[in-house]
């Protein structure tokens, strides 16, 4: 059996879902560098858009993070 790349199971997860997020990444493939596949899949020619999540973190402080939204 062939072995998945990061690279493959993030745009397989992209197709599905239409967006990923650092921390699905990290929980559901491992995916310590989500940004880094981000930026190859972009040079591959894939479409897609970074949206800044403003949020607060669990000491109540603000907080943000990227959330990557697949066009296609």
């Amino acid at each position: 059996m062939k072995k998945m790349t990061q690279k493959q199971r993030v745009l397989r997860h992209l197709e599905k879902y239409g967006t990923i997020e650092p921390m699905v990444a990290l929980r559901e493939y491992g995916i310590y560098r989500l940004a880094d596949v981000i930026l190859q899949l972009r040079k591959s020619g894939y479409g897609i858009e970074t949206k800044e999540i403003q949020t607060k973190n669990r000491f109540g402080e603000p907080a943000r993070y990227a959330k990557y939204v697949f066009e296609g």
